[in-house]
């Protein structure tokens, strides 16, 4: 019998017109990347872009080493939500997909891969299911290579105009089953989505 493979899901935050960040890559529309990671589930694995990184790295790592101290680009205490996420990502493999970084430092079980191909071998070893964090050219390339199974927006009700489209890194058509909705406050909305067809193509 086949072995099942983990699943990779990715968690977004969006815009109603669909961005991910403002044209000057705003993001004060939206909350913190800690409450995505509540909709999906149990993992062991998380996958951040190369592009997103940066800032994703100072901003957990500071909060993970003084998290009674403002948050990093902030002049706000961390919510609990994000200190228990800084935890989380502190012990918790992280897997960063880029071609340019050479390295990373924090979380401490991080390592830089560079081709998908070591993303598809990920998904076949025995493990929790993997979170992609993002961004959006991430979750659009691992589209393409047909790694991603399952899409958790947050849909915020505001409307940015321009920015970075969620899907502006798709290369093919890619059709979606429905699988929940559910409204939460301040008007969002959970929209959780199965990939049901995708590209087999990078």
């Amino acid at each position: 019998m086949k072995p099942m493979l983990r699943k990779m899901i990715a968690g977004v935050q969006v815009s109603l017109d669909g961005y991910t960040q403002g044209a000057e890559g705003e993001k004060d529309w939206a909350d913190s990347w800690a409450s995505s990671l509540a909709l999906v589930g149990e993992v062991d694995t998380f996958i951040v872009g190369g592009g997103m990184y940066p800032g994703y790295g100072v901003y957990w790592e500071g909060i993970a080493a003084n998290p009674e101290a403002p948050a990093p680009f902030s002049e706000a205490r961390p919510t609990p939500a994000e200190v228990a996420y800084a935890k989380l990502a502190e012990k918790t493999p992280h897997v960063i997909f880029s071609r340019s970084l050479a390295n990373v430092s924090w979380p401490p079980h991080a390592k830089v891969v560079g081709d998908v191909e070591a993303l598809r071998a990920l998904k076949r070893e025995v493990g929790r299911n993997i979170y992609v964090v993002g961004g959006a050219t991430t979750v659009g390339l691992l589209m393409n290579a047909g790694l991603v199974d399952e899409l958790h927006l947050i849909v915020h009700p505001v409307a940015l105009g321009s920015g970075q489209a969620l899907f502006g890194a798709l290369r093919e058509r890619c059709a979606f089953e429905l699988a929940s909705a559910k409204a939460l406050p301040n008007g969002r909305v959970h929209l959780a989505y199965l990939v049901a067809t995708r590209s087999t193509k990078y």
